[in-house]
């Protein structure tokens, strides 16, 4: 799928046309919409971190120094992912019912780690009468594994400066 050059003794995948990307986040929103979480959680390379910073953090928090709402490996988001998946889950039994809206995908280019691509969403999340919007952008970073894209990173960054408002992040945005 994608080629790979050596730089300084590492390889480093060559990013795909950017409507490949664009194409995988779409439907990578859809399953979450239609709450495919173990479809969602198989996009993900065992490898894999899913990280979501407290409300207005930078793109360079840290979450070994750093508040996260969310910081996970693949084991953890596993856990997560069974966890949602379970009706004792009571945060999301019955689920939110929501639409990820994915806009303005940008491959921002690659290195060792495999190619870095931002977007921005929408979360629209509808549960007992409320309605939470939650808005943002997601940084990734993909590799090609076994010939398909698959996620090594995915970082979540809401674009408020708390969630006083929906006060809590239960769904994987």
């Amino acid at each position: 799928m994608a080629d790979q050059k050596q730089v300084a003794g590492a390889k480093v995948e060559q990013p795909l046309p950017r409507a490949v990307y664009e194409d995988f986040l779409f439907e990578e929103a859809a399953m979450l919409d239609e709450w495919r979480l173990e479809e969602w959680l198989a996009l993900f390379t065992e490898e894999s971190v899913y990280e979501v910073p407290r409300a207005g953090a930078p793109d360079t928090a840290d979450s070994a120094q750093d508040l996260f709402y969310i910081a996970d490996n693949y084991f953890r988001l596993g856990h997560r992912v069974k966890r949602l998946l379970d009706k004792a889950a009571h945060a999301e039994w019955p689920r939110s019912v929501q639409s990820h809206l994915i806009s303005n995908v940008r491959v921002r280019g690659s290195d060792e780690k495999g190619v870095h691509v931002t977007c921005r969403f929408i979360t629209h999340r509808a549960k007992n009468d409320v309605i939470d919007i939650y808005a943002g952008h997601h940084n990734y970073i993909f590799r090609t594994v076994g010939g398909k894209l698959r996620i090594l990173s995915k970082r979540s960054f809401l674009a408020s400066n708390s969630l006083r408002d929906q006060g809590k992040v239960t769904i994987i945005l």
